[in-house]
């Protein structure tokens, strides 16, 4: 499913009027009767518990995506107020009101300002609206009051499109107040009035909506947070642009499915193994990481490459650990690459790591790894000396950065995959927390292309971006994975699909989503408390 930003959005537009011939009026009516169709069965929408979780199948409770479908439109005794404002967003609107009072259902529209100002193809659907006979009213201080709203079902909210940015302005932002004061359910034409159609960054007041009916495409403020939680859920609904119009436009933003993943990055879901294969067949993992204080990261992405297939890993640890390791994964070899009793890893270690790295197929730095005298230099050395794919987290990311590594230091020919959290990525970019997760997808778009490596930028909605400018965007995921150790388990996962055969960018996206049904799985299946879901529940859930 492609994710398109409102510039991606209009080029669309343009290139299906232009080059295909289809006017912009029969889009709009297009949109308008999706949008009402939405309105009609949304009651229908809400999520049904699933006895089985099949592959890919999200669980969680808040911001569904489900594509396009059409339903049956049938009578209803209900009474819809649309919110109308004076752009095209406000014409897909009209539209709606129609196609309700065609379906039976009494509508109100409410222009935020006078119709007059309307032009276009708005204009047009201004006036198909009145001959329609449909009542109509003009914002005013009257609508303030919460009465004026208790009469109506629902409402719908055609204010603002994709183009605005920022605060709304008068009128728009006492409408908008007015509208979430209400308690009325509302659903959104495109995306919500008052968020960013790029970013996801939500105004001050902004509509607060339960569906949200994106137009022929996923907008990118629907899919990241703070966007995402005003949402509510979404439908992305064909209005009439062939989906071939995105490739040939080069969008290269996709939302993570089942079919993406088969289509786009060509991985196989069911990950089918050779009825001849052996543990040759599936890779040698070497985890570097664990020390006195944190021996628990390196057995936690360790265990993860175990249970996602890796055929051989291998854990390089402190020797002082190996009493308090030895034994808890049978199959896990254990290899001690730092002497002392302290448990702190070392500079000279960097030898031995690199004549355990000869034996094996893939390379994972970090978990659990805490920082050193030259630790910088260390990583650099097994950086710059060591030919197989890497994926390098946690310390190892805090190291990188502040060797300012990724710029100065020899580009890796193998495929290197990056798994920051905000707070990491920040340091990375030298930007701060809260300039990362105002574009998460720019920045790790920008980031991955500039350095040429595969980035993984951690959270809610995370972000997978390749070298080449490509871009995934995960849904799968549950609020009880914010626990300690998760991240480690994703480096597990990651490194292992490496050690399978897969690329970077194969990898990390289907390592990503992985993980997160992993996590979906292991919290339904703890009814009683989801919170207390460990990272080990995670791995087991594989």
């Amino acid at each position: 499913m492609y994710i398109v930003t409102a510039q991606e959005m209009r080029d669309l537009d343009q290139h299906t009027i232009q080059k295909l011939g289809i006017p912009a009026l029969s889009l709009m009516e297009s949109a308008g009767k999706a949008i009402a169709e939405e309105v009609i069965h949304w009651n229908n929408n809400s999520k049904q518990e699933q006895a089985d979780i099949p592959f890919g199948k999200s669980l969680s409770k808040v911001g569904q995506i489900r594509n396009d479908y059409t339903w049956n439109v049938q009578n209803h005794k209900q009474h819809w107020l649309i919110l109308v404002g004076k752009g095209n967003n406000g014409g897909d609107g009209l539209v709606v009101a129609r196609y309700l009072q065609d379906a039976g259902i009494q509508v109100t529209v409410l222009y935020a300002q006078d119709p007059a100002e309307l032009t276009g193809d708005a204009a047009t659907q201004r006036d198909a609206a009145q001959y329609s006979g449909i009542v109509s009213d003009i914002w005013s201080e009257q609508w303030e009051t919460e009465s004026r709203w208790q009469g109506y079902t629902g409402i719908v909210d055609a204010l603002l499109g994709t183009g605005s940015q920022g605060e709304p302005r008068a009128p728009y932002d006492a409408i908008i107040h007015a509208a979430n004061c209400s308690g009325k359910p509302i659903i959104a034409a495109d995306i919500p009035s008052g968020l960013n159609a790029d970013t996801g960054e939500v105004a001050d007041t902004c509509i607060q909506a339960s569906l949200s009916v994106s137009l022929a495409f996923l907008k990118r403020g629907l899919v990241q947070y703070p966007g995402a939680g005003v949402a509510g859920d979404v439908v992305v609904r064909n209005i009439g642009i062939p989906r071939f119009t995105a490739q040939k436009l080069a969008v290269d933003t996709h939302l993570v499915t089942e079919q993406v993943l088969e289509d786009i990055l060509e991985v196989d879901p069911e990950r089918a193994r050779a009825v001849d294969g052996h543990k040759g067949t599936y890779g040698h993992v070497l985890i570097i990481g664990g020390s006195m204080n944190m021996s628990g990261a390196g057995l936690l992405a360790s265990r993860a490459a175990l249970r996602i297939g890796s055929g051989l890993v291998t854990w390089a640890l402190p020797q002082a650990l190996l009493p308090h390791i030895a034994g808890h994964v049978p199959e896990l070899m254990l290899a001690p690459a730092v002497e002392g009793a302290e448990g702190k890893w070392e500079y000279k270690s960097a030898t031995s790591i690199l004549t355990l790295a000869e034996k094996c197929d893939v390379l994972a730095i970090g978990p659990g790894l805490g920082r050193f005298e030259q630790d910088g230099a260390w990583l650099q050395t097994l950086w710059e000396q060591t030919e197989q794919p890497l994926v390098l987290d946690a310390d190892g990311l805090n190291m990188i950065a502040e060797a300012d590594g990724l710029s100065t230091w020899q580009q890796r020919k193998a495929d290197t995959v990056l798994t920051p959290h905000p707070g990491e990525m920040a340091r990375l970019a030298g930007i701060s927390t809260p300039e990362v997760q105002r574009d998460r997808i720019g920045i790790a778009r920008e980031f991955a292309m500039k350095h040429h490596i595969t980035l993984v930028l951690k959270g809610a909605r995370t972000v997978i971006a390749s070298p080449e400018g490509q871009v995934f965007v995960n849904t799968t995921g549950h609020p009880g994975m914010a626990t300690g150790g998760s991240g480690d388990a994703l480096t597990g996962i990651i490194v292992g699909l490496l050690a399978q055969g897969l690329s970077g960018i194969q990898a990390a996206t289907f390592g990503v989503h992985l993980h997160g049904h992993a996590g979906e799985v292991a919290a339904y299946q703890r009814t009683g408390n989801p919170a207390s879901l460990l990272a080990g529940d995670l791995i087991e859930s594989l």
